[in-house]
């Protein structure tokens, strides 16, 4: 608790950039695995982009292996049965337009349901393509805004490391659902597209007040760039928290609650987007695209000369430096010195 206090009130100093080779580490582990999982069992791709038809009816009474049994009666043997609540919702293969009249009037029959209250859609492949292309077409237009507003606003290796963990986020969020096997739909596709800006947000933040305490650097500045950026990214880390706690407890409960709960498939396919990108977003704000940024900064002559003349000047070259918080466990030892000074 007293750990918890402290990082409220800002007197906790954790070392990010210094534990860059832990980070790259741990995100080259996620991304491995996240790429495994695509490569192995690949996205499960919704009907509205590998097209196919959608039956659903409202049959409280029925159980799963009858409302597959009427599908395969048909001649469907590729039906995805699904519940929403009291409703149920069959996935199957693209069907002309005649075989859905057929399967509407059998399921009617079976379940004794007026024929007007067994929906279906019919989406052809050529129409999911579609969707897809424009999917992709959205994604890259919102990359090249991200580059251009950030290399407007701040500077290029900004721009390019905020669009390197914005791509972190993207396959580990990917990851989980290729691994878990949701479905991914187009409100999969709005939760991602969220996520992005999300990620995008919480980069902003840490950038700006980067910006601002860099720009004081000088050739007699007694912090090198590294120790400015790592203080820039402690003022900002009690708001990333709290903003991040405050969206996630209720995308968590929509994940948690409203799915299991209330079956609610497409607040399911959106949560599960968010939940994971809002945890990887700010993870990658904080631990991904701000080392990555110090790693491309510190190559620039100007910072070079002063982390080599601060280097040459030995151990207590920073001694001046005005930030004063404490790393974590500090505070209780120097409280002791002082009581041993009395």
């Amino acid at each position: 608790m007293g750990i918890g206090r402290r990082l409220y009130r800002g007197e906790v100093n954790v070392d990010f950039v210094g534990r860059q080779k832990l980070w790259y580490g741990l995100s080259a582990f996620l991304l491995v695995v996240s790429l495994g999982g695509l490569l192995i069992n690949g996205l499960n791709l919704g009907v509205e982009f590998t097209g196919g038809s959608v039956f659903s009816f409202k049959a409280p009474a029925a159980n799963i292996e009858q409302v597959r049994t009427t599908f395969e009666d048909e001649g469907v043997h590729q039906a995805i049965v699904q519940t929403a609540g009291d409703r149920w919702r069959v996935t199957t293969e693209t069907l002309t337009e005649q075989q859905g009249t057929n399967l509407q009037k059998a399921v009617a029959n079976d379940y004794d349901l007026p024929q007007n209250e067994v929906n279906v859609d019919l989406i052809g492949a050529s129409w999911g393509g579609e969707v897809s292309n424009k999917a992709w077409i959205g994604l890259g237009v919102f990359m090249l805004a991200i580059i251009l507003y950030l290399t407007m606003a701040f500077e290029w290796k900004m721009a390019l490391a905020a669009v390197v963990a914005l791509i972190h986020d993207l396959i580990i969020t990917a990851g989980v659902y290729a691994w878990s096997g949701f479905e991914v739909t187009p409100a999969t596709l709005l939760g991602f597209l969220t996520i992005l800006g999300y990620s995008l947000y919480d980069a902003v933040v840490v950038f700006d007040m980067i910006k601002e305490v860099t720009a004081k650097l000088g050739t007699t500045s007694k912090q090198t760039y590294t120790q400015a950026a790592n203080n820039a990214l402690n003022h900002t880390l009690i708001r990333s928290l709290n903003t991040t706690l405050v969206a996630i407890l209720p995308v968590a409960a929509i994940l948690f609650i409203g799915t299991t709960l209330l079956g609610a498939g497409t607040l399911k396919d959106l949560s599960l987007a968010l939940f994971v990108g809002m945890l990887v977003g700010t993870y990658s704000s904080l631990c991904v695209a701000t080392p990555l940024l110090v790693t491309l900064k510190e190559r620039e002559p100007k910072y070079r000369a002063i982390a080599k003349r601060l280097a040459s000047r030995g151990p207590g070259a920073n001694d001046g430096v005005s930030d004063k918080r404490e790393p974590v466990g500090a505070a209780n030892s120097s409280a002791g010195e002082k009581r041993k000074k009395k």
